[in-house]
């Protein structure tokens, strides 16, 4: 069985000083690499993960190597794998299949190699893995004790899964973990966005109308971090709670194809397909940039931004120039993947570590459980509580603690008002 394919081995060294640095951002989640190094929880398992491949995730399997488990890792985006980390991660010995710019082809392939080593547990963001066992290796579901996700679309697709009756194993839903989306998809997807845009297009944000298209929890970060940089900010939404939310944290709302007039840069952040689409791009102004920091690169129509245009070239790295038939330019970055890992290295360590936290804790808590009912499970509370206090205490934060007077009032019904 081939151990590794990744695109260019000597490039370990600097992959390892990365992985270091990254380590040196990720209190908690070393503190739990070195208990797992003492108790092996994860001894004589198999952990099949389709995660992206970065300095963070390389801190995660160092983890869970420590627990004592055998990793096969492959990247769950074509682009968003860090090649010498890779490299470094093929060097320690683990059976890493992953490289920056696969095809699709070779995408799923990594991700069949991976299947190879037949896991006990999966580890997923974005549930390609999932889909493809259950799709192509449904004998291989029999001796699978259960997994973890990590993105919110892959929650929606496992959870349409468990609707139907096609999910046959238990999954951990770790986006939903406190731990993960108020702190990963706020703080990490706003910042690591901004970080794709500027390193793509090194334009200024300030004073620029800034669309964002969605109000969940990434595109919350993504709103605030751009109104924080100076830009005129604009949601569109189809849920009227997260609108009206928009607008009372006074960010203006309207339909894309209003915002599509007006806007300088676009970005897609809702999980669903054709955020933009003809419709909207036939109306855009000439150098409109566009990009998306959703897992899927379905958010904005490539399939119509090529059917308008008559040239492209690529500008700079991660920055195609779309010139349409009538002459204006539309700039495309990171060829619509997640400009947040495409363009730029993904969300910083310090967020990572409370959502690689929650995947190393879940996978230990899936290796001593009994098997669990095949549907999308939220994270145990004690695990997310656990983690923010191991972050607390890492971030030097000390806070109160009930008094028996206190829990005991809370604990009853009898006391009201005196």
């Amino acid at each position: 069985m081939e151990e590794f394919q990744v695109k260019n081995k000597s490039l370990a060294p600097q992959g390892k000083l990365q992985i270091e640095w990254a380590a040196a951002h990720m209190p908690v989640l070393c503190q739990i690499r070195n208990r797992f190094s003492k108790e092996r929880p994860l001894k004589g398992l198999t952990l099949g993960a389709c995660l992206h491949v970065t300095k963070e995730t390389a801190v995660l399997v160092e983890a869970l190597t420590a627990g004592g488990a055998k990793v096969a890792l492959c990247g769950s985006n074509p682009l968003s794998t860090q090649d010498d980390v890779a490299a470094a991660l093929a060097d320690e010995g683990v059976n890493v299949f992953a490289w920056r710019g696969q095809t699709t082809q070779e995408y799923y392939s990594c991700i069949d190699k991976v299947l190879d080593f037949e896991p006990s547990i999966t580890l997923d963001d974005g549930a390609d893995l999932v889909g493809t066992l259950h799709s192509k290796r449904p004998a291989q579901l029999k001796n699978v004790k259960g997994g973890t996700e990590e993105t919110t679309t892959g929650v929606v697709r496992l959870r349409a899964m468990e609707k139907d009756g096609s999910l046959k194993y238990a999954i951990i839903a770790v986006n939903d973990a406190y731990t993960k989306y108020l702190f990963d998809n706020r703080y990490g997807t706003g910042q690591s966005t901004m970080d794709g845009i500027l390193r793509a297009t090194s334009v200024l944000i300030s004073g620029k109308n800034f669309v964002v298209g969605g109000y969940g929890w990434c595109s919350r970060g993504i709103a605030m971090r751009a109104q924080g940089m100076g830009a005129n900010v604009i949601v569109t939404e189809v849920i009227p709670t997260r609108a009206l939310e928009a607008a009372m944290n006074g960010l203006r709302v309207m339909p894309m194809s209003e915002a599509a007039v007006i806007g300088d840069i676009f970005v897609t952040a809702t999980g669903d397909i054709n955020v933009i689409r003809k419709e909207h791009m036939q109306k855009m102004k000439d150098g409109a940039i566009i990009c998306n920091s959703g897992h899927f690169n379905v958010e904005i129509s490539i399939p119509d931004l090529e059917s308008l245009s008559k040239a492209k070239r690529t500008i700079r790295p991660n920055m195609e120039e779309y010139t349409l038939e009538d002459g204006r330019k539309l700039f495309l970055l990171a060829e619509g993947r997640l400009v947040n890992l495409s363009a730029a290295e993904g969300h910083p360590s310090e967020v990572m570590d409370m959502s690689f936290a929650n995947q190393a804790l879940c996978a230990e808590n899936l290796a001593k459980s009994e098997k669990m009912e095949p549907k999308v499970h939220a994270v145990p509370k004690q695990i997310d509580e656990s983690i923010a206090e191991l972050k607390l205490k890492s971030m030097g934060v000390n806070i109160d603690k009930l008094t028996k007077e206190q829990q005991k009032y809370l604990s009853t019904w009898e006391m009201g008002t005196s």
